[in-house]
Protein backbone atom coordinates (compact mmCIF):
# COMPACT_ATOMS: atom_id res chain seq x y z
CA UNK A 1 0.00 0.00 0.00
CA UNK A 2 1.46 3.34 -1.06
CA UNK A 3 2.23 5.95 1.54
CA UNK A 4 0.01 8.99 1.27
CA UNK A 5 1.87 12.22 0.71
CA UNK A 6 0.62 15.77 1.11
CA UNK A 7 1.19 18.59 -1.33
CA UNK A 8 0.29 22.25 -1.27
CA UNK A 9 -1.87 23.33 -4.20
CA UNK A 10 -2.64 26.87 -5.32
CA UNK A 11 -6.42 27.28 -5.31
CA UNK A 12 -6.14 29.84 -8.10
CA UNK A 13 -4.07 28.09 -10.77
CA UNK A 14 -3.45 24.54 -9.46
CA UNK A 15 0.33 24.89 -9.07
CA UNK A 16 1.71 22.21 -6.73
CA UNK A 17 4.48 22.62 -4.15
CA UNK A 18 5.98 20.23 -1.62
CA UNK A 19 5.88 22.97 1.01
CA UNK A 20 3.73 25.96 1.80
CA UNK A 21 4.81 29.22 0.19
CA UNK A 22 3.24 32.63 0.58
CA UNK A 23 3.22 33.71 -3.07
CA UNK A 24 2.45 31.38 -5.96
CA UNK A 25 5.38 31.46 -8.45
CA UNK A 26 3.01 30.62 -11.32
CA UNK A 27 0.08 33.08 -10.96
CA UNK A 28 1.66 35.33 -8.30
CA UNK A 29 -1.40 35.03 -6.01
CA UNK A 30 -0.74 35.53 -2.28
CA UNK A 31 -1.81 33.06 0.44
CA UNK A 32 -3.54 30.75 -2.05
CA UNK A 33 -1.96 27.40 -1.07
CA UNK A 34 -3.93 24.67 0.69
CA UNK A 35 -2.69 21.27 1.82
CA UNK A 36 -4.20 18.26 0.05
CA UNK A 37 -3.40 14.59 -0.44
CA UNK A 38 -1.32 14.05 -3.55
CA UNK A 39 -3.22 12.31 -6.33
CA UNK A 40 -0.01 10.52 -7.36
CA UNK A 41 0.22 8.80 -3.97
CA UNK A 42 -3.31 7.43 -4.09
CA UNK A 43 -4.20 4.03 -5.47
CA UNK A 44 -7.00 4.56 -7.91
CA UNK A 45 -9.41 1.71 -7.32
CA UNK A 46 -11.91 0.86 -9.98
CA UNK A 47 -10.99 3.74 -12.23
CA UNK A 48 -12.57 3.01 -15.59
CA UNK A 49 -11.24 5.00 -18.55
CA UNK A 50 -13.84 6.15 -21.06
CA UNK A 51 -13.10 4.73 -24.49
CA UNK A 52 -13.08 6.99 -27.54
CA UNK A 53 -13.25 6.18 -31.24
CA UNK A 54 -10.73 7.01 -33.95
CA UNK A 55 -12.62 8.95 -36.62
CA UNK A 56 -11.86 10.45 -40.02
CA UNK A 57 -11.99 14.23 -39.85
CA UNK A 58 -13.73 14.78 -43.20
CA UNK A 59 -16.53 12.36 -42.20
CA UNK A 60 -17.44 14.34 -39.09
CA UNK A 61 -20.56 16.48 -39.12
CA UNK A 62 -20.52 20.11 -38.01
CA UNK A 63 -22.31 20.24 -34.66
CA UNK A 64 -21.95 24.01 -34.19
CA UNK A 65 -25.29 24.65 -35.89
CA UNK A 66 -27.05 21.83 -34.04
CA UNK A 67 -27.38 23.67 -30.76
CA UNK A 68 -29.67 22.83 -27.87
CA UNK A 69 -31.81 25.90 -27.25
CA UNK A 70 -32.56 26.85 -23.66
CA UNK A 71 -35.45 28.92 -25.07
CA UNK A 72 -34.31 31.79 -22.83
CA UNK A 73 -33.18 34.32 -25.44
CA UNK A 74 -30.79 36.24 -23.17
CA UNK A 75 -29.15 32.98 -22.05
CA UNK A 76 -28.85 31.66 -25.61
CA UNK A 77 -27.42 35.01 -26.75
CA UNK A 78 -24.49 34.75 -24.31
CA UNK A 79 -23.93 31.07 -25.15
CA UNK A 80 -23.66 31.94 -28.84
CA UNK A 81 -26.99 30.44 -29.84
CA UNK A 82 -27.49 27.62 -27.37
CA UNK A 83 -25.73 24.64 -25.82
CA UNK A 84 -23.36 22.54 -27.92
CA UNK A 85 -23.56 18.77 -27.56
CA UNK A 86 -20.44 17.45 -25.84
CA UNK A 87 -19.55 20.84 -24.34
CA UNK A 88 -18.99 21.75 -20.67
CA UNK A 89 -20.21 25.13 -19.43
CA UNK A 90 -19.30 26.67 -16.07
CA UNK A 91 -21.82 29.14 -14.63
CA UNK A 92 -20.40 31.14 -11.71
CA UNK A 93 -21.59 33.89 -9.42
CA UNK A 94 -22.08 34.98 -5.83
CA UNK A 95 -24.27 32.84 -3.54
CA UNK A 96 -27.90 33.87 -3.87
CA UNK A 97 -27.38 35.80 -7.11
CA UNK A 98 -29.71 33.48 -9.07
CA UNK A 99 -27.48 30.81 -10.65
CA UNK A 100 -29.63 27.86 -9.58
CA UNK A 101 -32.80 29.74 -10.50
CA UNK A 102 -31.52 30.46 -14.00
CA UNK A 103 -30.29 26.88 -14.45
CA UNK A 104 -33.62 25.42 -13.28
CA UNK A 105 -35.59 27.73 -15.56
CA UNK A 106 -33.39 26.73 -18.50
CA UNK A 107 -33.72 23.04 -17.60
CA UNK A 108 -37.50 23.26 -17.72
CA UNK A 109 -37.47 25.18 -21.03
CA UNK A 110 -35.12 22.93 -23.01
CA UNK A 111 -36.81 20.75 -25.63
CA UNK A 112 -35.01 17.60 -24.58
CA UNK A 113 -34.31 15.39 -21.59
CA UNK A 114 -32.46 17.19 -18.79
CA UNK A 115 -30.90 15.58 -15.71
CA UNK A 116 -30.62 18.08 -12.84
CA UNK A 117 -28.14 16.78 -10.25
CA UNK A 118 -28.40 18.61 -6.93
CA UNK A 119 -25.74 18.26 -4.28
CA UNK A 120 -26.82 21.14 -2.07
CA UNK A 121 -30.60 20.79 -1.90
CA UNK A 122 -33.00 17.90 -1.54
CA UNK A 123 -35.42 16.81 -4.23
CA UNK A 124 -38.29 18.33 -2.24
CA UNK A 125 -36.52 21.68 -2.12
CA UNK A 126 -36.04 21.62 -5.88
CA UNK A 127 -39.71 20.73 -6.29
CA UNK A 128 -40.75 23.66 -4.08
CA UNK A 129 -38.60 26.05 -6.11
CA UNK A 130 -40.03 24.71 -9.38
CA UNK A 131 -43.56 25.32 -8.12
CA UNK A 132 -42.67 28.86 -7.03
CA UNK A 133 -41.20 29.48 -10.50
CA UNK A 134 -44.29 27.85 -12.06
CA UNK A 135 -42.18 25.32 -13.94
CA UNK A 136 -43.65 22.10 -15.22
CA UNK A 137 -41.67 19.86 -17.54
CA UNK A 138 -42.09 16.15 -18.12
CA UNK A 139 -38.54 15.97 -19.52
CA UNK A 140 -36.84 17.31 -16.36
CA UNK A 141 -35.27 14.62 -14.14
CA UNK A 142 -34.01 15.48 -10.64
CA UNK A 143 -31.33 13.47 -8.87
CA UNK A 144 -29.88 14.29 -5.43
CA UNK A 145 -26.33 12.89 -5.40
CA UNK A 146 -22.73 14.05 -4.93
CA UNK A 147 -20.77 10.91 -5.95
CA UNK A 148 -19.67 11.36 -9.57
CA UNK A 149 -19.59 7.61 -10.22
CA UNK A 150 -23.27 7.32 -9.18
CA UNK A 151 -24.07 10.37 -11.30
CA UNK A 152 -22.39 8.63 -14.24
CA UNK A 153 -24.58 5.55 -13.71
CA UNK A 154 -27.67 7.79 -13.69
CA UNK A 155 -26.52 9.40 -16.94
CA UNK A 156 -26.13 5.99 -18.58
CA UNK A 157 -29.62 4.93 -17.47
CA UNK A 158 -31.47 8.13 -18.41
CA UNK A 159 -29.48 9.19 -21.54
CA UNK A 160 -30.11 12.93 -21.11
CA UNK A 161 -29.38 15.67 -23.63
CA UNK A 162 -28.21 18.05 -20.91
CA UNK A 163 -26.79 17.41 -17.43
CA UNK A 164 -26.80 20.19 -14.82
CA UNK A 165 -24.56 19.85 -11.76
CA UNK A 166 -25.49 22.09 -8.81
CA UNK A 167 -22.83 22.69 -7.66
CA UNK A 168 -19.34 21.61 -8.78
CA UNK A 169 -18.03 22.24 -5.24
CA UNK A 170 -20.25 19.48 -3.80
CA UNK A 171 -19.38 16.56 -6.07
CA UNK A 172 -16.50 14.16 -5.47
CA UNK A 173 -14.87 10.94 -6.68
CA UNK A 174 -14.58 8.30 -4.01
CA UNK A 175 -11.16 7.16 -5.20
CA UNK A 176 -9.66 10.45 -4.02
CA UNK A 177 -9.53 11.05 -0.28
CA UNK A 178 -9.56 14.82 -0.60
CA UNK A 179 -12.76 16.47 0.58
CA UNK A 180 -15.37 17.73 -1.85
CA UNK A 181 -14.68 21.31 -2.89
CA UNK A 182 -10.90 20.98 -2.83
CA UNK A 183 -8.97 21.86 -5.97
CA UNK A 184 -8.13 18.19 -6.57
CA UNK A 185 -11.77 17.04 -6.45
CA UNK A 186 -13.01 19.96 -8.55
CA UNK A 187 -10.34 19.38 -11.19
CA UNK A 188 -10.68 15.59 -11.37
CA UNK A 189 -14.50 15.58 -11.32
CA UNK A 190 -14.73 18.22 -14.03
CA UNK A 191 -12.21 16.42 -16.22
CA UNK A 192 -14.08 13.14 -15.80
CA UNK A 193 -17.44 14.69 -16.65
CA UNK A 194 -15.93 16.44 -19.66
CA UNK A 195 -14.54 13.14 -20.95
CA UNK A 196 -17.90 11.40 -20.60
CA UNK A 197 -19.81 14.33 -22.13
CA UNK A 198 -17.66 14.39 -25.25
CA UNK A 199 -17.84 10.62 -25.79
CA UNK A 200 -21.57 10.29 -25.04
CA UNK A 201 -22.50 13.57 -26.75
CA UNK A 202 -24.44 15.50 -24.12
CA UNK A 203 -23.96 19.00 -22.72
CA UNK A 204 -22.92 19.68 -19.11
CA UNK A 205 -23.74 22.84 -17.18
CA UNK A 206 -21.70 23.20 -13.98
CA UNK A 207 -22.76 25.71 -11.34
CA UNK A 208 -19.87 27.12 -9.32
CA UNK A 209 -19.74 29.45 -6.33
CA UNK A 210 -17.21 32.24 -6.01
CA UNK A 211 -14.84 32.95 -3.15
CA UNK A 212 -15.07 36.01 -0.90
CA UNK A 213 -12.59 37.72 -3.22
CA UNK A 214 -15.04 37.23 -6.10
CA UNK A 215 -13.24 34.39 -7.91
CA UNK A 216 -14.42 30.91 -8.81
CA UNK A 217 -12.75 28.16 -6.81
CA UNK A 218 -9.78 27.11 -8.90
CA UNK A 219 -10.64 29.52 -11.74
CA UNK A 220 -7.51 28.99 -13.84
CA UNK A 221 -7.74 25.21 -13.55
CA UNK A 222 -11.41 25.05 -14.59
CA UNK A 223 -10.95 27.74 -17.21
CA UNK A 224 -8.58 25.45 -19.11
CA UNK A 225 -10.84 22.42 -18.77
CA UNK A 226 -14.32 23.73 -19.64
CA UNK A 227 -15.45 25.09 -23.00
CA UNK A 228 -17.40 28.08 -21.73
CA UNK A 229 -17.20 30.22 -18.58
CA UNK A 230 -20.23 32.36 -17.72
CA UNK A 231 -20.51 34.83 -14.86
CA UNK A 232 -23.83 36.01 -13.37
CA UNK A 233 -23.31 39.43 -11.80
CA UNK A 234 -25.40 41.91 -9.87
CA UNK A 235 -26.13 43.40 -6.48
CA UNK A 236 -28.36 41.28 -4.27
CA UNK A 237 -30.05 44.47 -3.09
CA UNK A 238 -31.02 45.32 -6.68
CA UNK A 239 -33.22 43.35 -9.05
CA UNK A 240 -31.12 43.43 -12.23
CA UNK A 241 -28.63 40.70 -13.17
CA UNK A 242 -26.06 40.62 -16.00
CA UNK A 243 -24.83 37.38 -17.55
CA UNK A 244 -21.37 37.67 -19.14
CA UNK A 245 -19.16 35.25 -21.03
CA UNK A 246 -15.52 35.18 -19.93
CA UNK A 247 -14.60 32.33 -22.28
CA UNK A 248 -16.52 30.70 -25.10
CA UNK A 249 -15.06 28.24 -27.62
CA UNK A 250 -18.31 28.24 -29.59
CA UNK A 251 -19.29 31.88 -29.61
CA UNK A 252 -18.43 35.51 -28.87
CA UNK A 253 -17.41 36.77 -25.44
CA UNK A 254 -18.78 40.25 -26.16
CA UNK A 255 -22.47 39.47 -25.69
CA UNK A 256 -24.29 40.07 -22.39
CA UNK A 257 -27.67 38.90 -21.14
CA UNK A 258 -29.76 41.09 -18.87
CA UNK A 259 -32.33 39.75 -16.41
CA UNK A 260 -34.56 41.15 -13.69
CA UNK A 261 -35.25 39.14 -10.55
CA UNK A 262 -38.93 38.73 -9.72
CA UNK A 263 -40.81 36.55 -7.28
CA UNK A 264 -41.35 34.07 -10.11
CA UNK A 265 -37.69 33.92 -11.09
CA UNK A 266 -35.42 35.70 -13.56
CA UNK A 267 -37.25 37.61 -16.28
CA UNK A 268 -35.48 38.59 -19.50
CA UNK A 269 -34.85 42.27 -20.17
CA UNK A 270 -34.96 42.29 -23.96
CA UNK A 271 -34.89 46.09 -24.30
CA UNK A 272 -32.47 47.51 -21.69
CA UNK A 273 -32.48 50.88 -23.45
CA UNK A 274 -36.09 51.40 -22.41
CA UNK A 275 -35.03 51.09 -18.76
CA UNK A 276 -32.22 53.63 -19.04
CA UNK A 277 -34.28 56.09 -21.08
CA UNK A 278 -37.31 55.82 -18.78
CA UNK A 279 -35.29 57.65 -16.10
CA UNK A 280 -34.61 60.55 -18.48
CA UNK A 281 -36.42 63.77 -17.68
CA UNK A 282 -37.65 65.86 -20.59
CA UNK A 283 -36.38 69.30 -21.53
CA UNK A 284 -33.20 69.25 -19.42
CA UNK A 285 -30.39 71.45 -20.70
CA UNK A 286 -27.29 69.45 -21.65
CA UNK A 287 -29.09 66.11 -21.69
CA UNK A 288 -27.74 63.76 -24.38
CA UNK A 289 -28.66 60.22 -25.35
CA UNK A 290 -25.52 58.13 -25.92
CA UNK A 291 -25.31 54.78 -27.67
CA UNK A 292 -22.93 51.93 -26.79
CA UNK A 293 -22.55 48.51 -28.35
CA UNK A 294 -22.69 45.38 -26.21
CA UNK A 295 -21.94 42.58 -28.64
CA UNK A 296 -24.48 42.86 -31.45
CA UNK A 297 -26.96 44.93 -29.44
CA UNK A 298 -26.94 48.75 -29.17
CA UNK A 299 -27.87 50.18 -25.76
CA UNK A 300 -29.05 53.76 -25.37
CA UNK A 301 -28.70 55.69 -22.13
CA UNK A 302 -29.04 59.24 -20.94
CA UNK A 303 -25.90 61.25 -20.11
CA UNK A 304 -25.53 64.76 -18.72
Amino acid sequence: MSKKKSVFICTNCGYESLRWIGKCPNCEEWNSFTEEISVKSEKKKGSKPVKSEILVLKDLKDRSENRIKTNIDEFDRVLGGGLIQGSVILLGGDPGIGKSTLALQAAASINGKVLYVTGEESVNQINSRAKRLKLNSANLLVYAETDVDLVTDAIQKSSPDVVIIDSVQTIYRDEYENAAGTITQIRECTSYLMQIAKTRNFAVLLIGHVTKEGYLAGPKVLEHIVDTVLQLEGERSHSYRILRSQKNRYGSTNEIGIFEMHGEGLVEVKNPSAIFLSERENEISGSVVASSMEGTRPIFKNTL
